[in-house]
């Protein structure tokens, strides 16, 4: 299991705990995250589960790949290392994950 913490707009976090080889999306619904809408289910076809990867795990997450990109142009407030939570894979690795979730989602 990896530890991921989701922190809010706010400044509030919360820690939830993931199986590997489900997603970070995944992760936020199945233990009612706010700020993760999550309308296509993760078939990377919104952007409604647009996250903030910390900037001490970009690399370790890796970029987003074309698609995904093309899907965040319909984004709310895009940044650098924003990318769509239904397409980060858990796997060991990201144990103690910190993403940031947006002000509202598109």
């Amino acid at each position: 299991m990896a530890k991921i913490t989701f922190v809010s707009f706010t400044g509030s976090s919360r820690t939830v705990e993931a199986q590997p080889g489900a997603t970070v999306m995944e992760a936020a619904i199945k233990n009612g995250v706010p700020g993760i809408d999550a309308e296509c289910g993760g078939a990377c076809a919104c952007a409604t589960c647009h996250v903030y990867v910390d900037e001490a795990w970009r690399e370790i997450v890796g970029p987003p790949t074309a698609m995904e990109e093309d899907m965040l142009d319909f984004g709310y407030d895009v940044r650098p290392n924003s990318r769509l939570s239904c397409q980060i894979k858990v796997r060991d690795e990201l144990d103690g994950l910190v993403v940031q979730t947006p002000e509202r989602q598109a």
